[in-house]
């Protein structure tokens, strides 16, 4: 599978190269007379990949949580679900492939779980829309929330979007008053919900499924009212580089950390989630159980409570 390095990964990129071609050397020449040489490049590789990992600016991260090979909802299901049953279709209109959800067990827990699948090759990309989500996802997403309260289930959210489709079609079926919608359905759940921004967590198409109880971000994703590139062109009118726009937006885990709009960062891989996608899930699944432990117990008004005083809390803070 090929590689996909970042424009600040170049230099890795380039000894990896020359790994590889000592590698194929040392095969076709003289087997084991360059191995030394090969793990003093590997070793010197991990050490660049960790330390241009430890001080990511902000437009590197942005680029870093839309790397296409970071773990996707199909990965996460799939590593962190036990017999996950998906449920497709709103009922209306429907079945939206941008928003996949279902029944399963998490560590033995029975769950509802969904979030944003983008698609990881053609493909899968047109199937899932690059995971934008039309009127019908969201209206899926709620009838998942329904599911779960009505079977007192708590809800797993999986956020990796740049924002709903805005396209004519969704627009003519009413995107809007379905984000609002399953916006209002998160926040008003009788039972826990934890959200996860696993990559993008772009707008009112992120906060329709991440308006939780809990809200966990990966170390390397970012959470944003719009994306730096439209955030420059609408409001600097082009006057400024995606990065100044990034850094201005403050839309970083840290940052958002920092202004309480995310309540836990959960620690990535040295090199990313996408360059050990087995740590990374063990990572989301060992934090997600801490937190469902956290909520375990509470009435269903306990719950809307606490979830209402978090999001009230971010309001009061912006006005002080």
């Amino acid at each position: 599978m090929a590689v996909h390095y970042l424009e600040f990964e170049r230099p890795i990129a380039d000894l990896e190269a020359k790994i590889e071609e000592l590698s194929k050397l040392s095969e076709t020449a003289n087997p084991g007379a360059f191995d030394a040489e090969i793990e003093a490049l590997r070793a010197r590789a991990q050490e660049m990949r960790r330390e241009a990992y430890s001080k990511l600016d902000a437009w590197q991260k942005t680029q870093v949580a839309r790397h296409p090979d970071r773990p996707h909802f199909v990965d996460y299901a799939a590593g962190l679900i036990d017999e996950f049953v998906e449920l497709r279709g709103d009922r209306k209109f429907a079945d939206d492939q941008a928003i996949m959800g279902g029944l399963g067990r998490f560590r033995g827990r029975p769950v509802v779980v969904m979030g944003n699948e983008k698609g990881r090759d053609t493909v899968t990309r047109v199937k899932h829309n690059f995971g934008y989500a039309r009127p019908e996802g969201y209206r899926k997403a709620i009838r998942l929330m329904e599911m779960a309260e009505r079977f007192h289930l708590p809800v797993i959210s999986f956020v990796d979007t740049a924002g709903a489709y805005p396209g004519v079609a969704s627009e003519e079926r009413g995107v809007a008053e379905a984000i609002a919608r399953s916006t209002e359905k998160s926040l008003t759940l009788a039972v826990p919900n934890v959200a996860v921004i696993t990559g993008e967590g772009g707008s009112g198409g992120a906060i329709a499924i991440a308006a939780a109880n809990r809200v966990l971000i990966l170390e390397h994703s970012m959470y944003a009212v719009i994306a730096p590139e439209g955030a420059n062109s609408i409001l600097w009118r082009g006057g400024r580089t995606p990065d100044e726009a990034a850094k201005a937006m403050k839309i970083s885990a840290q940052d958002l950390l920092g202004m309480k709009i995310v309540d836990r960062i959960i620690p990535e891989p040295p090199g990313g989630a996408h360059s050990d996608p087995e740590a990374a899930l063990k990572a989301v699944g060992d934090a997600v159980e801490e937190e469902l432990k956290s909520l375990e117990g509470l009435t269903p008004d306990e719950i809307r409570k606490r979830r209402a005083d978090r999001f009230y809390a971010i309001g009061r803070s912006g006005l002080q």
